[in-house]
């Protein structure tokens, strides 16, 4: 059995993923000058690629799939499949009956407690606050609502998707004595740390009752762009939205109105949508309407995960599933094909 890397693994990475795997098992990864080592050009994985069993990467070089006539399994580092999707893979997966599984969780506690910071940078004010002090500036009239904090305590949550990282945002809140209200797919699961849950055909009777709604659900055909004026509109004007799931869930045109027209208090996001080559022009990967400079928004770009602890259990739980493809197990974290997660 063959595992490609399609990363430029360090030693103690390929050690790890070896003594991990059943003896004999051949583990490669390029060598070599890189720009990204958590990328591979196609000349540096094309000779191994040929006859390659399994395949675990962060990154997937055009034209590898193509080549690879022995793929049977593919671990894709990352929580979601959208990119895949996006590049045909999944289809390719399907047709050649390839086994898919990602590492779904991984990043859950960084994601989560990221998605708190926006809640919290959000109801204090943090940025503002922390400008004006540097500026020598008093804030005056005290207790104005230009420049009161908002409270956790005793507000509702409501957590779109409860999935790891929702779960998880869910556990955090109730630190802070929040009231917490979820919205999933399958409505009858109870969710430890979730007071109610809800059916997605119930969204608009939840937002309305919340101060923080955070968006984690799955990127999926269903959920793209579902984030619109109608949701905004059934929220409260006080309320504040975060996004740590993907920006093509939210409708860019309607969360600009909404915060240039005080429809929503305060928006925050690790996460924005990617304007893309040959799927829409002009193509970009910020918001075309400078949604992330408005003085009401805080925002990261994509950092959400990069945290203490993520690479490592990356690696470990993509292992895993590896592992349990060759031993012939039921594989952790399998991605249904046709579901996209």
């Amino acid at each position: 059995m063959k595992v490609l890397c399609l990363w430029h693994a360090t030693y103690s990475e390929l050690a790890q993923i070896r003594s991990s795997l059943p003896e004999k098992t051949e583990v490669i990864a390029p060598r070599g000058e890189y720009f990204s080592r958590f990328e591979a050009s196609f000349s540096d994985v094309a000779p191994h690629a040929i006859d390659a069993d399994v395949f675990i990467g962060f990154a997937l070089p055009k034209g590898i799939l193509e080549i690879a006539e022995k793929l049977k399994f593919f671990c894709w580092l990352h929580s979601g499949c959208d990119d895949l999707d996006h590049i045909g893979a999944l289809s390719q997966f399907r047709q050649g009956g390839v086994k898919l599984a990602n590492i779904r969780g991984a990043n859950a506690v960084a994601v989560a407690e990221q998605a708190m910071m926006f809640v919290l940078a959000l109801a204090k004010k943090a940025v503002f606050k922390h400008q004006v002090a540097q500026e020598g500036r008093r804030l005056f009239p005290l207790y104005a609502d230009e420049y009161r904090s908002a409270m956790l305590s005793g507000r509702t949550i409501g957590i779109i998707g409860i999935g790891s990282i929702g779960s998880r945002i869910a556990r955090h809140a109730k630190g802070f004595d929040m009231t917490v209200l979820g919205v999933r797919r399958n409505k009858d699961q109870p969710v430890e740390h979730v007071d109610s849950m809800y059916g997605i055909d119930e969204l608009h009777s939840v937002l309305a009752k919340c101060d923080y709604v955070v968006l984690a659900a799955p990127s999926t055909n269903e959920t793209a762009q579902f984030f619109g004026r109608p949701e905004i509109a059934a929220m409260k004007r006080t309320a504040f939205l975060i996004n740590v799931s993907r920006g093509s869930l939210v409708q860019e045109q309607a969360l600009h109105e909404a915060l240039t027209s005080g429809l929503l208090r305060g928006y925050g996001a690790d996460v924005w949508h990617r304007y893309e080559y040959g799927r829409s022009f002009p193509m970009g990967f910020l918001p075309r309407l400078e949604v992330h400079k408005h003085p009401n928004v805080i925002c990261s770009n994509d950092q959400a995960a990069n945290a203490d602890d993520v690479l490592e259990r990356n690696i470990q739980w993509g292992t895993q599933s590896v592992c349990d493809y060759i031993e012939g197990k039921p594989i952790s974290r399998e991605v249904n094909l046709k579901l996209g997660y």
